[in-house]
C-alpha cells in the first residue's frame, strides 16, 4: 500500500510505527457554526481511509479534535448572546449528527481544547525552558528561527517569509514569523491561569499538545485540508519536534478543497452552503458518494450537476444491488459460476495505490455493468451470492452502506431521566458521561427551570 506523503512530494511505501497498529491524527472542526460542504468532504475522506486501514486488518488509533475556544467561538457567543459553551455544545451536536447521517464511525477520542489545558500549558513551559519560546508581557511566542528545519513541509524558505509583506509585525516579537502560543485575556473573554497570567492557547499548540497526549511523540499519519499546510501543520512540526527530536508524523496527508466557481469554499469567503442545507435536497449518501468519486488530492467542484451525477450513480449500484437480491429468490444452483474477484482485486488495487476512491468506484461499476449484463442469462445462486457479497463488502469499506437509524424518542427520554438522577446524586462524572452520549447521538439539551428540554440538532 503506497500513500503520497506531502512531506516529501511522492508516494511511499506505508510502514507504520508499530506492525499492526495505525496511529492517525486530523484536525478537527472549530465549532462555531454547521458544518459546510468542504468540511464534510474532509471528514469522509479520512473516514474512508481509516475503514480502509481496518480492513487491511489494522488497528487504528483515530484521534479527531474538536476546537471549542477560539476567536470565531467568542464571536458567535456574542452574536447569539449566550455563552461560548453553550455554542460548543450545540455546534459539536450539530457536527455529530450530521457526521452520523454521512455514515462516518466515530474517532477513537474526541479530545476537545478546553479539556486539555493542562497538557497545553504544560508543553507551553517546556518550550520556554528549552530556549524555543519566549514570553513578552503575558503573551508568549515561539521563535521560529530556533527550529532550524523550519519550512519542510510546505517547502517555505524562512528568509524569503521574513522578508515578505504578508506577516504583521507584532510589538513584542522577536522575528515577525514568531507565532504565539499563548495570548493573554481581554475581558469579558474566556480565559485560563497560567505562568504568564490569565489567557488561552494559540492554535497550533493545541494540536501539538492533543497528538502527544493521545497518540505519544511520534504517529503514522497526520492529516487535514490542503489550507492548513502553512502555517499551522508547519507550526505543529516546529512545536512538537523541537522538544522531542522525533519525527512528529511518518505521513502527511492533504484533502483537497471543495471549489464554488473554482474558488475554495469557506465561511470567511461566505460562498459555502452547510451540508444540512444540501441534505435537504439530496441524502446524505449521495453526498457521500460524491466526496468518494473524486481522488482526495484533487479539488471538487461543488454544483447540482455533479451532486446529481453522483445521485444517479449511487441509484444504478442500489438498483443492481435490489436485482441481485430478487434474482436469489428465484435462481437455481445449476450453471457455471464465472469468477466475481476480478472486480474486487481492481477495488482493492485502487484503494493501495494512495486511497483512489475514484477508481475503487469505477471497479464498483464494472462489477455492476458484468452483473447487469448475465441477468439476461438468468445466472444461477453461486453467482449471485458471489456478486452480491461482493458489492456489499465494497460499499461497506467505502461507508456507502446504510447509516444507523434515528434513536428513538423514548431512549432518549430515559437517558435523560438517567442524567437527572446522577446529577441529584452528585455523581458528575456520570452526568457528564450521559450528556457527551446524548451528544453523540445529536440531542441538544437545554436546562431550565421547568426542566430538562431536548432537540435534535
Amino acid at each position: 500500500m503506497k500513500i503520497y506523503n506531502t512531506m516529501t512530494k511522492q508516494k511511499e511505501e506505508f510502514v507504520p510505527l508499530e506492525a499492526n497498529t495505525v496511529k492517525m491524527y486530523t484536525c478537527g472542526q472549530t465549532v462555531y457554526n454547521h458544518i459546510h460542504m468542504g468540511n464534510a468532504r474532509f471528514y469522509v475522506v479520512y473516514d474512508a481511509i481509516r475503514r480502509y486501514l481496518e480492513y487491511r486488518g489494522y488497528n487504528v488509533e483515530f484521534v479527531q479534535n474538536f476546537t471549542d475556544i477560539d476567536d470565531k467561538t467568542i464571536q458567535r457567543a456574542n452574536e447569539e448572546g449566550i455563552s461560548t459553551i453553550e455554542i460548543a455544545e450545540k455546534y459539536i451536536a450539530s457536527t455529530i449528527a450530521d457526521l452520523d447521517a454521512l455514515n462516518i464511525q466515530p474517532a477513537t477520542f474526541n479530545p476537545r481544547v478546553t479539556q486539555e489545558m493542562p497538557e497545553i500549558i504544560a508543553m507551553v513551559a517546556e518550550l520556554i525552558e528549552r530556549g524555543y519560546a519566549y514570553e513578552n508581557t503575558g503573551t508568549v511566542y515561539y521563535a521560529v528561527n530556533s527550529f532550524l528545519q523550519y519550512g519542510k513541509l510546505s517547502k517555505k524558505n524562512i528568509d524569503d517569509l521574513e522578508a515578505g509583506a504578508r506577516v504583521e509585525v507584532e510589538a513584542g516579537k522577536k522575528n515577525p514569523m514568531d507565532f504565539v502560543l499563548w495570548k493573554p485575556a481581554k475581558p469579558g473573554e474566556p480565559s485560563w491561569q497560567s505562568p504568564w497570567g490569565d489567557g488561552r492557547p494559540g492554535w497550533h499548540i493545541e494540536c501539538s499538545a492533543m497528538v502527544r497526549k493521545y497518540l505519544g511523540d511520534e504517529i503514522d499519519i497526520h492529516g487535514g485540508g490542503q489550507d492548513l499546510i502553512f502555517p499551522h501543520h508547519e507550526n505543529e512540526i516546529a512545536q512538537s519536534e523541537a522538544l522531542t527530536g522525533k519525527n512528529f508524523a511518518r505521513v502527511w496527508m492533504h484533502c483537497g478543497m471543495i471549489t464554488v466557481d473554482h474558488k475554495k469554499m469557506s465561511k470567511s469567503r461566505g460562498n459555502f452552503a452547510t451540508l444540512k442545507e444540501i441534505a435537504e435536497k439530496y441524502p446524505y449518501d449521495v453526498l457521500r458518494f460524491f466526496f468518494l468519486s473524486g481522488h482526495y488530492r484533487m479539488p471538487m467542484e461543488f454544483t447540482d450537476a455533479a451532486i446529481t451525477a453522483a445521485q444517479q450513480g449511487l441509484a444504478r449500484i442500489k438498483n443492481c444491488h435490489n436485482s441481485i437480491t430478487h434474482a436469489l429468490e428465484s435462481a437455481t444452483n445449476s450453471g457455471e459460476t464465472p469468477n466475481a474477484g476480478e472486480y474486487f482485486n481492481d477495488f482493492t488495487r485502487a484503494m493501495d495505490d494512495d486511497f483512489n476512491t475514484a477508481d475503487a468506484i469505477t471497479a464498483i461499476f464494472e462489477l455492476v455493468k458484468h452483473v447487469n449484463t448475465q441477468l439476461q442469462n438468468h445466472p444461477p445462486k453461486a453467482f449471485l451470492t458471489a456478486n452480491l457479497s461482493t458489492l456489499e463488502k465494497m460499499l461497506d469499506i467505502l461507508g456507502l452502506s446504510t447509516p444507523k437509524q434515528e434513536t428513538p424518542d423514548a431512549e432518549i427520554e430515559s437517558l435523560i431521566t438517567a442524567r437527572q438522577a446522577a446529577r441529584k446524586n452528585k455523581d458528575f462524572a456520570e452526568s457528564d458521561r450521559i450528556r457527551d452520549q446524548l451528544i453523540s447521538m445529536g440531542i441538544i439539551l437545554e436546562d431550565t427551570r421547568e426542566g430538562v428540554r431536548w432537540h435534535r440538532a
